[in-house]
């Protein structure tokens, strides 16, 4: 039906993806390195500018999303239909059905997520009749597809060894030689992935490092507080703040003001490319170690922002005006159901340091392995940017509302216990 009422929308990102892509079918030689490759080498192999076919196959990986959210909806619960009420909250979700509609990269963060937790998920629900080899199988594409979601999404790079130790820690039930093993899989495996990357970029552009504009997303956080470059980079200090300003007269905020000053600054520094991106990574390390509480603030604030991922839609590319009026009503609607959720899940998460909380809300390896997986995406995004904050939850935004079905499910089972007493 989507597909029927909807067409596909491009994103000012979407330009340098499919630029990106070209460049994988030209043989990599002008790949610059702006960006993981994992979405540009989607785009290659589905087609580079066939927007209507991109869309399908986007499509076809949110349907296998939505069984994979059904996977854990039922391994949890043991219940048919709570995994049906969980494979729904995915697929109806508009955030994410309308992303499968979008030319950037969620959709298929998310597919590769949900196939490494489902992984996960198969691993920890323990089977004394399962061979090693199904373990260590499984592991392996754990690990594989953890690796994939980083170069598709630099922010989860830490998904493939939280997974690891994820299970090193919580999957008692399996034999120590059991979980060392399916751990070292699964970190290699994500390392074969995240390794190759990382060296095409230091042997292509001399840097340790998943993309080459590390030095761009730092001045998303210092840029709020430039005023204090010392006088040695005066003309770079200068032109950005001048940008910053004219940023803000513009949209009332500063955020993203160092995409339109590049030029500027490239031309008042005499760098290129990613030298200037190497320079504002070592003048923000030096400011963040002179002014730790500023930049605190600034990610205090990146935080709050994770948790108010809006629907992101195109009203305009909904021909039918009825249509187009049902699901801006639907839309309101649901991002207010997203925001209870979000707000449901961080409460519910601090008061598990109370036992009768974690006894109630029966967390079992699973259950703590994906809450901790929420809470690491929360904190590592605004660490390392202060721009397009609340996007990055979009991923792991029905993770969210399974593990918030989930209690809350049985909470009203527990209160309908009491009133039946």
């Amino acid at each position: 039906m989507l597909y029927l009422f909807y067409r596909p929308v491009a994103y000012n990102d979407t330009a340098s993806y499919q630029r990106l892509a070209q460049a994988i079918l030209n043989g990599w030689t002008d790949y610059d390195g702006t960006r993981v490759p994992g979405y540009p080498a989607f785009l290659a192999f589905v087609g580079v500018g066939a927007h209507e076919r991109i869309y399908a196959a986007q499509l076809i990986l949110g349907l296998l999303t939505t069984l994979l959210f059904f996977y854990f909806g039922w391994r949890v619960s043991g219940k048919g239909w709570f995994g049906v009420l969980v494979a729904l909250a995915h697929t109806l979700n508009l955030q994410q059905l309308f992303f499968e509609a979008n030319l950037i990269t969620e959709s298929l963060t998310t597919f590769f997520i949900a196939v490494s937790l489902a992984g996960t998920a198969w691993l920890l629900f323990p089977d004394a009749k399962r061979p090693l080899w199904q373990n260590m199988a499984v592991a392996l594409a754990i690990g594989l597809t953890g690796g994939l979601a980083t170069i598709t999404r630099a922010l989860f790079i830490f998904l493939p060894y939280w997974v690891a130790l994820s299970l090193l820690i919580l999957w008692r039930a399996a034999a120590p030689k059991t979980r060392w093993s399916a751990a070292l899989a699964v970190g290699l495996s994500g390392l074969l992935i995240i390794g190759a990357w990382v060296n095409f970029i230091h042997q292509r552009f001399g840097l340790w490092s998943v993309t080459t504009m590390s030095g761009y997303h730092l001045v998303q956080h210092t840029g709020l507080f430039f005023e204090y470059v010392p006088d040695e980079y005066a003309a770079i200090r200068d032109t950005y703040i001048q940008y910053r300003q004219a940023r803000i007269t513009q949209t009332g905020a500063p955020g993203n003001a160092i995409w339109d000053a590049i030029p500027a600054l490239q031309e008042v520094s005499g760098l290129g490319f990613i030298p200037l991106s190497n320079l504002l990574a070592k003048i923000s390390i030096q400011l963040i170690r002179e002014h730790p509480g500023l930049y605190l603030r600034s990610v205090i604030q990146g935080w709050l922002w994770f948790w108010k991922a809006p629907v992101y839609w195109s009203p305009a590319a909904v021909a039918n005006p009825a249509v187009r009026g049902i699901l801006s009503a639907l839309v309101t609607i649901e991002r207010g159901g997203m925001m209870a959720a979000n707000v449901a899940f961080i409460f519910a998460t601090l008061a598990l340091i109370f036992k009768k909380v974690r006894q109630a809300l029966k967390m079992d390896a699973f259950l703590w392995f994906a809450a901790s997986t929420v809470w690491l995406t929360s904190i590592l995004q605004t660490l390392l940017d202060h721009g397009d904050n609340p996007r990055f939850l979009v991923p792991v935004q029905s993770l969210v509302v399974f593990l918030v079905l989930w209690w809350g499910s049985l909470v009203i089972g527990k209160l309908r216990e009491t009133k039946g007493k």
